[in-house]
């Protein structure tokens, strides 16, 4: 069951490693947030600089209390604290969850929540609680405390804020901060960048891409254009194509394509004069049923009438006869 918490209320824990999740939405001016611990003895101050576990000191000495860094999660950004109190010194009696902005004030961040996991369980979250600041001013949050009780451990919600940053805080609970030039102190390190996260779909769609270096593509009329052509010297009616360029043959035609086809019929062999609708007798054949009258002697090429006999010069055919005649032309 997860608790969802108030300022000021707690929650007793039954896991003995615990990790702390502060989670927040990111967005444009939304600044980076960083999480951070700090280990307190009887007097509620730390005992040495190295109680203090941050982001230029991600782990402490004891080895119980450390960093795990930033993730980007559906929700939104994390940065997490995992604690494993049954190994804690017992001169420590309590553990502040710390949320810093880099000198950012907490109004402009948004959605900003502590979660408390199980770390030996991959379960829902044991308890959580959403910070808000209140005066919008603040730029370092206590966001709550382990703390002990009795034999065990407890979470408490708090959200107190400062408004001096994460420097103001550590010293308020007896941190040295010395600023002086080249002094070894991991306070006045600079804060690393923050890691890059992986970005979305949709600003990879609006980033623009490199330009390609590959060679542009030619036109293509340029193209389609067919390779040049040169006359082989020793073949002079065979064309060769130039050397180094390929094309693809033209497909050939077909042998016995006619040079005019007609639409959908048989071609026949073209005659010197065709007819118009009429099959043309053979050169040399009688004409179409009627018997042909010879040639006139040394005349040549005579055209024959069509059907009838033709009158011809010279003396008449002794053989020649009328053909049988019908009855409609039989005199009564």
């Amino acid at each position: 069951m997860t608790h969802a918490m108030l300022k000021g209320s707690n929650v007793p824990l039954q896991a003995t490693t615990v990790r702390a999740v502060l989670r927040w939405t990111p967005g444009q001016g939304v600044p980076d947030v960083d999480a951070s611990a700090l280990l307190l003895g009887p007097d509620e101050r730390v005992r040495s600089d190295e109680d203090f576990v941050f982001y230029n000191q991600p782990r402490h000495p004891s080895g119980q209390v450390w960093r795990l860094g930033k993730k980007r999660v559906a929700e939104g950004l994390t940065d997490t604290i995992q604690t494993d109190l049954a190994g804690v010194e017992p001169a420590v009696g309590r553990i502040l969850l710390i949320a810093s902005a880099d000198g950012v004030p907490f109004d402009r961040v948004r959605s900003l929540r502590i979660l408390l996991h199980d770390a030996a369980a991959d379960a829902e979250p044991l308890a959580y609680f959403d910070v808000t600041p209140e005066t919008g001013e603040e730029t370092a949050l206590i966001c709550g405390e382990l703390y002990r009780r009795g034999d065990g451990w407890k979470f408490r919600a708090l959200g107190e804020g400062y408004s001096n940053g994460l420097k103001g805080l550590a010293t308020d609970f007896g941190i040295s901060v010395d600023e002086s030039e080249g002094a070894d102190d991991p306070m006045s390190a600079p804060r690393p960048e923050p890691a890059p996260t992986a970005p979305t779909a949709a600003s990879a769609a609006a980033t623009p891409s490199a330009p390609s270096q590959a060679t542009p593509e030619q036109p293509t009329a340029a193209r389609s254009m067919p390779a040049p052509q040169v006359v082989d010297p020793d073949h002079p009616t065979a064309v060769q194509p130039l050397p180094g360029v390929s094309r693809p043959l033209p497909p050939e035609q077909p042998t016995g394509v006619p040079a005019q086809p007609a639409y959908g019929y048989p071609q026949q062999p073209p005659a010197a004069q065709p007819a118009y609708g009429y099959p043309q007798p053979a050169p040399g054949h009688p004409g179409q049923g009627y018997p042909q009258a010879p040639a006139a002697a040394g005349v040549t090429g005579a055209q024959s009438g069509y059907g009838y006999p033709q009158p011809v010069t010279g003396a008449p055919d002794p053989d020649f006869r009328l053909p049988p005649q019908g009855p409609q032309f039989i005199g009564r």
